[in-house]
């Protein structure tokens, strides 16, 4: 996996092996012997690349694309996979994701759309960075 993601991250950066051995203090063919899987990063260029791509070390190193469907996501970005709507218009939010964004059965999940871009699930305490002041209504007090 990991000499999938550094080949694939390399070329999504457009860096060539060239470009790339010379950041890391390397040889080009150190580069290509990982992208190669014959040879794997010591810890310390795991890091390097990690911060130099804005991925997570742990997706650098372990990611999946071709079970995920998407290439390795940035730093605090995630794929959840897909869940399927039903007949009555329900989805179910991934574990993971629930864990993530600590939803709990109860709370308050505010749907927004943009013709555009598409649909968005937001819980309800993030609402506020998603919008400029004064667009969301604020729930009105309780006069005593």
């Amino acid at each position: 996996m990991i000499s999938m993601n550094l080949k694939r991250l390399r070329q999504q950066h457009h860096y060539t092996q060239e470009e790339l051995a010379e950041k890391l203090g390397v040889s080009r063919q150190v580069i290509a012997k990982w992208e190669r899987g014959e040879s794997t990063p010591d810890l310390q260029f795991c890091i390097q690349l990690a911060e130099l791509y804005d991925v997570t070390l742990d997706n650098l190193v372990n990611y999946d694309e071709q079970q995920a469907g998407v290439s390795v996501p940035p730093k605090g970005k995630h794929f959840f996979g897909a869940t399927t709507v039903s007949d009555r218009g329900q989805i179910v939010i991934p574990k993971k994701a629930r864990e993530l964004f600590r939803i709990e059965a109860g709370d308050t999940l505010i749907l927004v759309g943009d013709e555009d871009r598409g649909l968005a699930i937001v819980p309800q305490q993030y609402m506020r960075g998603f919008f400029p002041p004064g667009v969301l209504l604020e729930p009105e007090e309780d006069e005593q």
